[in-house]
């Protein structure tokens, strides 16, 4: 079922008050939701090699319990490591320790890759809890002809396009963990978070960047690496044209108390070495980020499989579905939101409801943003295009976090 609805609202652009958050590389909840994750695109890849499809798993289920460090000028040591608890469902046979070793190293490599001084093996304690999942659920998979059965009775959300804030405050994350400027000024941590209000036209910016201590050596040196931080901050909102039209303020490791010298000063560089825990699904939603403007779904994503787990994929593809109305139609409509609701046990090609919101634009036809509005909804609800969301969830083409 297809319902098409005229949105009464302004943009989110034009609201008088708008709230964005973003959890970096190195935050807690998102190191934990890129565990889950990488877990499941490992097994996916481990699954195809080994029975030529992805067997049932869903690993979304994770902790990281925060460990104990001495951060000091000039470098300090973690004393007692993190701990990385993934527990799920999975399919083995007599390769359980495969599937344990694929899911253990899957982890290792996403720090390896992502997170410069955070060792995996020294630094981190991986505990992995997998066990077989029910013979229904399992079954879901590849029942009713080849078109995976939903796992659950769950709905998934998208939106596009971005508000201006919230393109800002996503970019300027990943602007400060791009390779580049990790190179250039590695004393910055991939631990950043950043929040953003807009009130009318005047932006806040509040960003909390680890630094990491070996490149520190003084109070002096710690103040002038935020400096460093703010100017590439203002230097990216200067590039992106944002300053021409908003008024920004923006604050840096707020917390600090220069007085008593506790400062953001990490060995690893993130705060999951001694500060703070994390929980998969707290973090960053399916377009990575936080937007209480905005619909949202309460899904883990992380870690679901790719699959016939509509609480992953229905988010996914509302994210994918709500771009391409809106690029079809971007001189009728200012909005585009997305909504899809599955039913345990029916074809995923299938939902009880596809919800499709718009904010019109003056004077743009109904007819003509219904029609195309159908003809693409069509088109993303076939098999072969769920075949391929999945092989795209698998590469990595979409982030998710």
């Amino acid at each position: 079922m297809l319902g098409i609805e005229k949105l009464q609202r302004k943009p989110v652009n034009r609201m008088r008050i708008e709230l964005v958050e973003r959890k970096g590389l190195g935050h807690p909840d998102y190191i934990i939701d890129a565990a889950c994750e990488w877990v499941s695109r490992e097994l996916s890849k481990y699954y195809i090699d080994k029975h030529g499809i992805i067997m049932h798993h869903n690993v979304d289920k994770g902790l990281i319990i925060g460990g104990e460090a001495r951060p000091k000028y000039g470098g300090g040591e973690v004393i007692k490591p993190i701990e990385i608890h993934v527990a799920g469902r999975a399919t083995y046979h007599d390769d359980y320790e495969d599937v344990l070793n694929v899911s253990k190293e899957a982890i290792q490599k996403f720090i390896l890759e992502n997170i410069r001084y955070l060792d995996p093996v020294k630094h981190v304690n991986i505990k992995l809890s997998l066990r077989r999942g029910s013979s229904e659920l399992a079954s879901l998979v590849t029942r009713s002809d080849g078109v995976p059965l939903a796992n659950d009775t769950s709905f998934g959300i998208g939106y596009y396009p971005l508000s201006d804030l919230e393109n800002m405050v996503y970019g300027l994350e990943r602007y400060l963990n791009s390779k580049d400027v990790k190179k250039k000024w590695p004393f910055i941590g991939e631990d950043i978070k950043i929040s953003g209000l807009r009130v009318k036209k005047k932006i806040t910016v509040t960003i909390a960047a680890a630094i990491i201590d070996r490149f520190i050596n003084n109070l002096t040196e710690y103040k002038q690496a935020k400096e460093e931080i703010l100017r590439l901050t203002y230097n990216f909102l200067e590039r992106g044209g944002y300053l021409e039209n908003y008024k920004i303020k923006i604050k840096v490791n707020t917390a600090d108390n220069y007085r008593r010298e506790d400062i953001y000063m990490t060995v690893t560089g993130t705060s999951a070495e001694m500060g703070d825990d994390g929980n998969t699904g707290r973090g960053n939603r399916v377009n990575g980020l936080i937007t209480p403007n905005r619909f949202m779904s309460l899904e883990a994503v992380a870690g679901k499989n790719p699959i016939n787990h509509v609480g992953k994929i229905y988010n996914v593809l509302a994210m994918k579905l709500s771009k391409d109305i809106y690029e079809a139609l971007n001189d009728s409509i200012e909005e585009v939101y997305v909504r899809i609701l599955s039913t345990i046990g029916k074809k995923i090609t299938e939902p009880q409801i596809i919800n499709v919101l718009y904010v019109p634009k003056r004077g743009s036809s109904t007819r003509r943003t219904n029609t195309e509005i159908k003809r693409l909804v069509n088109d993303s609800f076939t098999p072969d295009s769920f075949k391929e969301l999945t092989k795209d969830i698998v590469t990595g083409k979409y982030s998710l976090f």
